[in-house]
């Protein structure tokens, strides 16, 4: 007989909160539901309330493991309704921090996953050596979170000669455990052992389901923002898009690590190469047009629209965030695996619950729920 397993909405395992609802029988899962918008915030309708300027520091608090790939895909949009030329520097300038991003969220995750796994030693050192990247952003730009470093036009501040050193010297250490958690994905590793042949996402199912990021990597699929459509300064620099096909939560994990080494070549490179000049230029007034704008989170693939009538105030701005589509290859993953493996597939895709809130209205009379679209 099936039973109805609930995970969430509050629960330890969960980080924010969300419901999945598990259909289970003889400790198989055999259907999904999953919930969402316990945490909506509003934040597509405040854009509209605001300066482009102020909106900057909105949008980085959608997420706060990648706040800064946030500004630089609404920086690069509200560029695109300015016909701003941002500074060749400027463009390298943001390689070097968003990479630096990457860095520290990809370690948060596998930092996450060791204690998802009950590795707790494994836990510790990861999040202690992940410390240095932390340090080192607000060494960067006066904060460890929410560092508003990119405006529109550029970013705020410069890397000097010895703060490239000391970037220099961070990822030399870095190096060494991204190489570690390699051995973590080894044959014989202690990842390997509890992560391979858990959550399969089938290559065809991934591209149907419109999966995006290491998610979508992991199923074998070649598909990065930064070299599909390339921004800043990612069409000069030479990095490789890394996959993996199992689909399963190793690949998934796999992908990530080595993307941490990638990570460090970027910078590396973007520090050798680093033009001179400016670091940011004056916006000019907003044209009367409409823009989209990518880039590529730790997560994946990010979206913004900005719709604006010609004032200081966008009339629309829409976000599509990476977890609002992997959420749901959730579905797929956990359907026809075991209980026991859930936790370990729901963090497979990393998945940030706040933004990918959207509000579901539901008649107190009739019990019917409907979604609102912002107009």
């Amino acid at each position: 007989m099936p039973e109805i397993v609930q995970i969430g909405p509050y629960r330890p395992q969960l980080v924010e909160p969300e419901r999945f609802e598990l259909l289970v029988e003889n400790g198989k899962i055999i259907d999904v539901n999953i919930e969402l918008g316990y945490v909506h915030r509003g934040i597509e309708k405040l854009f509209t309330t605001k300066t482009y300027m102020q909106n900057l520091a909105l949008a980085e608090r959608i997420c706060g493991i990648c706040s800064g790939v946030h500004t630089l895909c609404y920086a690069q949009t509200a560029e695109s309704v300015m016909n701003v030329n941002v500074p060749e520097r400027a463009k390298y300038l943001r390689c070097i921090y968003m990479e630096l991003e990457r860095l520290h969220s990809h370690y948060l995750w596998f930092g996450v996953l060791a204690h998802s796994l009950h590795e707790h030693d494994v836990f510790l050192r990861i999040m202690g050596e992940r410390e240095q990247v932390q340090d080192l952003l607000e060494y960067l730009t006066g904060n460890r979170m929410n560092y508003l470093i990119n405006t529109i036009g550029g970013v705020r501040r410069d890397i000097t000669p010895q703060k490239a050193e000391k970037i220099r010297k961070v990822l030399k250490n870095m190096n060494e455990l991204s190489n570690y958690l390699l051995s973590l994905l080894g044959e014989n590793g202690t990842f390997t052992k509890k992560t391979r042949g858990v959550g399969i996402l089938p290559k065809e199912k991934a591209l149907n389901l419109g999966a995006v990021g290491p998610t979508l990597r992991g199923s074998g699929i070649k598909s990065d923002v930064r070299k599909d459509d390339p921004y800043a300064a990612y069409g000069e620099l030479d990095f490789e898009i890394v996959t993996e096909k199992d689909g399963d939560a190793w690949a998934k994990s796999l992908v990530r690590a080595r993307e941490t080494l990638e990570s460090i070549k970027i910078i590396e490179q973007a520090l050798d190469n680093l033009p001179d000049g400016e670091i940011a230029v004056k916006p000019g007034e907003p044209l009367e047009k409409e823009e989209v704008g990518r880039a590529e989170a730790p997560r994946g693939e990010l979206v913004y629209y900005i719709r604006s009538n010609g004032t200081n105030i966008p009339e629309r701005v829409k976000v599509r965030t990476p977890s609002f589509m992997n959420d749901f290859t959730l579905i797929e993953m956990l359907r026809g695996d075991t209980l026991q493996n859930a936790r370990t597939i729901i963090e497979s895709i990393d998945p940030c619950f706040a933004c990918t809130d959207r509000v579901t209205v539901v008649d107190a009379k009739t019990g019917k729920k409907r979604r609102v679209e912002l107009k």
